[in-house]
């Protein structure tokens, strides 16, 4: 909580008043039962309806009171709860964002979800019902005691034996239920993290038609849920039935020993009213309290799991001392002797790579699958850090580049398409925000998108939905290419980002690439032959290693890696 607690101390005054306000609207309650039992021994008694209503419309005024302190500690500790919960969300989404692809890919997009979602509101419910009730309840309970002894000390003691016996069982409840409200937390994550992947890999579950083993699978998670919520339900259901026989018990001892006394004339009506009254009082606050300490058990835990979140730190060193990038080198990206390794991984991903691209070359990446061609174009914007060797754009070694100004030349498409909810032009923009509509429309005309747009009803200003799901593969691919294109970066990865093209726009999209108006280096990761045969140069890769590297002509003559891809797939040509 260390790390959380500072996001409350903007809010430093709301969380002094909320509870100073509910130990007013306390103060307040705690003086009804005197009242009332005023009311009854000298109104009531003597008849003097005056003094009844004089002393009813006091009742009322605290009633009055009391409600309009109890919505301003509302007010305030919703205040605190909102704006912390607010603070908290944007500082977590922004170290997220600072994660680098590695603690990203440990983490997980449902892990980080459920973080943002379900444990940040059970934290924001944690922290109001604290401001409101943590205070409230024991002083409620203290002050009844308190106003009992002031009403008939010898009856009152009834009390310093009830409030030990109710207190140890609360305790006695709690600390039986708590950790099965932790676990119950635990199983309901992986309930809410199942319903999160099917419901984004429905396509993927219907197509291999896996609905009944899945529907299997969550209904047994969701059978141990109910099952954990059933026991710990279970167990806190004893606590109302056991609180409420010693409460009764205590008003069944209060009642006789309240009736002898008012039959000896040691005590009036109205004192034993009263102390019944504060033994209400006390029984409301027990629960209150117990209740309040599950809530905030529950948020504890959902804080661990945020502050765990936050305590995660990017595993790439930033440079003190950034290096600028070496204006008009020839060599726009090189790689010298480098090797990668994904975190946990038993072997590295590449080994020994070294090969060297020069401003306005395209480079072709091709190789098996899991050969490591995407592992090599994300280790140029810095996605990944090498575990040896040095990659430099530039001639700077990208670990010595502000990452801002390293991806600010580099325009990156990756395998899966991804467009966000938003117009046409709001998603173009993405690569430059002062983009003019000229601009937009001449990427989308280099990447085969213009006949995408135009044969939209709202043309540049049609909505596309979340994930661009109203769109198919290959339009989707061409809008993020488009996207790519409207930055005029210095240099272009596109990694198997046409898969879903047919081979005619595949090509018209390569000769396009080639005829830009500014100098880009374009690195093409694919699995097609013909995608990459006209590149100025191609690395092959097989098992990370660099098996080939050179032209089309060239490798079909020295690389056997090389001669079995393209053989594959143009037998004839082959032979």
């Amino acid at each position: 909580m260390r790390t959380l607690l500072p996001f409350l101390k903007p809010y430093r005054k709301e969380c002094v008043l909320a509870p100073l306000f509910k130990l007013l609207e306390a103060v307040l309650e705690l003086f009804v039962p005197l009242i009332m039992a005023a009311i009854i021994d000298n109104g009531i008694q003597a008849r003097d309806t005056g003094y009844v209503l004089r002393m009813g419309l006091g009742l009322a005024g605290l009633g009055l009171l009391g409600f309009v302190s109890s919505v301003t500690a509302q007010y305030f500790a919703a205040r605190a709860a909102v704006g912390f919960a607010a603070k908290l969300k944007s500082a977590l989404f922004r170290h997220i964002q600072g994660l680098s692809y590695t603690e990203l890919d440990t983490l997980g997009a449902s892990t980080l979800i459920n973080r943002m979602t379900t444990d940040m509101n059970q934290v924001q419910t944690g922290v109001n019902m604290t401001l409101r009730l943590l205070l409230r309840s024991p002083f409620v309970v203290l002050g009844a005691m308190v106003m009992a002894f002031t009403v008939d000390a010898r009856t009152a003691l009834i009390f310093l034996a009830l409030i030990p016996l109710l207190g140890l069982t609360v305790a006695g409840m709690m600390r039986l239920t708590l950790p099965g409200h932790r676990k119950v937390q635990g199983q309901l994550d992986r309930v809410l993290v199942h319903t999160r992947e099917n419901l984004t890999g429905v396509r993927v579950l219907r197509a291999f038609g896996k609905q009944e083993s899945e529907q299997a699978a969550f209904d047994a998670d969701n059978q141990l849920l109910c099952r954990m919520q059933r026991r710990v339900g279970a167990l806190s259901a004893l606590m109302n039935p056991l609180t409420y026989v010693l409460v009764n018990g205590a008003l069944a001892a209060l009642l006789w020993s309240g009736a002898i006394q008012v039959q000896a004339g040691l005590l009036t009506q109205g004192a034993v009213v009263a102390l019944v009254n504060y033994l209400s009082q006390i029984l409301v606050e027990l629960v209150k309290f117990a209740n309040l300490i599950v809530t905030i058990t529950k948020s504890i835990a959902c804080a661990g799991r945020i502050e765990g979140v936050m305590a995660t730190r990017a595993s790439m060193p930033m440079p003190a001392a950034p290096a600028a990038a070496q204006a008009g080198a020839d060599v726009c990206v090189r790689f010298e002797d480098v090797s990668a390794r994904y975190q946990g991984a038993g072997a590295d991903s590449l080994s020994h790579i070294s090969f060297a691209a020069r401003r306005g070359q395209t480079v072709g990446v091709i190789g098996g699958t899991g050969s490591g061609k995407t592992t090599l174009v994300n280790l140029i914007p810095r996605f990944y850090d090498v575990s040896a060797g040095r990659v430099l754009v530039d001639g700077v070694d990208v670990r010595e580049q502000r990452v801002e100004d390293l991806r600010r030349k580099i325009a990156v498409v990756p395998q899966k398409a991804v467009l966000f909810q938003g117009t046409i032009r709001d998603n173009l923009r993405w690569g430059d925000l002062d983009a003019t509509d000229e601009a937009l429309w001449r990427a989308l005309e280099a990447a085969q998108a213009a006949e995408v747009v135009r044969a939209k009803p709202g043309g540049l200003d049609e909505m596309v939905e979340q994930g661009g799901r109203n769109l198919s593969g290959g339009q989707r691919q061409r809008l993020t290419i488009a996207r790519a294109l409207v930055r005029r970066p210095e240099i272009l990865i596109l990694d198997d980002s046409a898969s879903a093209l047919d081979y005619a726009t595949d090509a018209a999209l390569r000769k396009s690439l080639r005829a830009l108006d500014w100098p880009v280096t374009v690195f093409i990761v694919s699995q097609r032959a013909s995608s990459i045969r006209h590149a100025d140069v191609i690395v092959v890769l097989d098992d990370g290693e660099l098996a080939g590297l050179g032209t089309h002509d060239e490798l079909l003559k020295t690389c056997p890696v090389y001669q079995e891809i393209y053989s594959s797939q143009y037998p004839k040509e082959a032979v």
